[in-house]
């Protein structure tokens, strides 16, 4: 089944949720920085979780939480087999927790989180998955729409955003609907006005995306000091860069603007 219109599936999937991608890819342009302190952060990360986990295997919290890393250390993968198997742990470990608490929201919210990771390693084959993404961002968002920096919206924004809206669930109204909620939620989380003014300029809408822009320039002191340690840098790493090319984007044509109404 040939695709209405093309789209790239890794960006879709590396967009999701922690906002990792960019700085794994920098980090593995690199070839003098394989083993990253982001990677090995993660690494630590997953084999503490793993240790977890098995040792408490009843525990539903364990369970997430390993799934948690899982996702995490699937952005450091050099291969697609590798991103798959440690993907596919994670949506065991956030089924296991989804069999012992059916209304854990972390359970749901990481099974997704996962599901795009495997996602990111079929091609079109993702477009099979992208169904049971939905349904689990949405379980999540149902039962704690706050979990992580309200990422279950986040998350749905970007799979609306993102996905072929003839062959999957793309939809921009629906797309805007839980990214615009997600900012609502969690304001001072970053990721949650990047994706949103990223959006607002994909969808020729200007105004909107400086609107939004100011508002994130007037917190980003104040996230510098709620988001510290080792376990954000990566995501630091991400959203800097971000932040100055919107910048660029959006202030460079209004100055040239301005020069040349000064000149008449």
């Amino acid at each position: 089944m040939a695709l209405a219109t093309p789209i790239s599936w890794p960006a879709v999937f590396l967009s999701l949720g922690l906002g990792l991608g960019a700085a794994a890819t920098a980090t593995r342009a690199d070839p003098a920085s394989a083993e990253t302190d982001f990677a090995a952060h993660a690494k630590r990360a997953f084999q503490e979780a793993q240790a977890r986990y098995r040792s408490a295997p009843g525990k539903t919290a364990a369970a997430w939480g390993f799934a948690q890393t899982c996702f995490d250390l699937a952005e450091f993968a050099t291969n697609k087999t590798e991103r798959a198997s440690v993907a596919e742990r994670g949506i065991a470990a956030s089924q296991q927790a989804i069999a012992r608490e059916s209304n854990s929201a972390p359970g749901y919210y990481y099974l997704g989180m996962n599901l795009g990771q495997l996602a990111r390693t079929k091609g079109l084959g993702a477009l099979k998955l992208v169904s049971q993404m939905q349904t689990a961002f949405a379980r999540a968002r149902d039962l704690d729409e706050h979990l992580d920096w309200a990422g279950p919206d986040r998350n749905l924004g970007l799979l609306y955003r993102d996905a072929p809206s003839i062959t999957s669930v793309g939809s921009r109204s629906k797309a805007r609907e839980h990214l615009q909620r997600a900012a609502e939620l969690a304001p001072q989380y970053p990721e949650n006005r990047l994706n949103l003014i990223e959006s607002y300029l994909q969808w020729g809408e200007s105004n909107k995306a400086q609107r939004e822009l100011t508002a994130l320039q007037a917190l980003w002191p104040s996230t510098r000091t709620n988001f510290v340690g080792e376990a954000w840098a990566a995501s630091w790493a991400d959203w800097d860069p971000r932040l100055q090319k919107l910048q660029k984007r959006i202030e460079a044509p209004q100055k040239s603007l301005g020069t040349s109404r000064a000149q008449r």
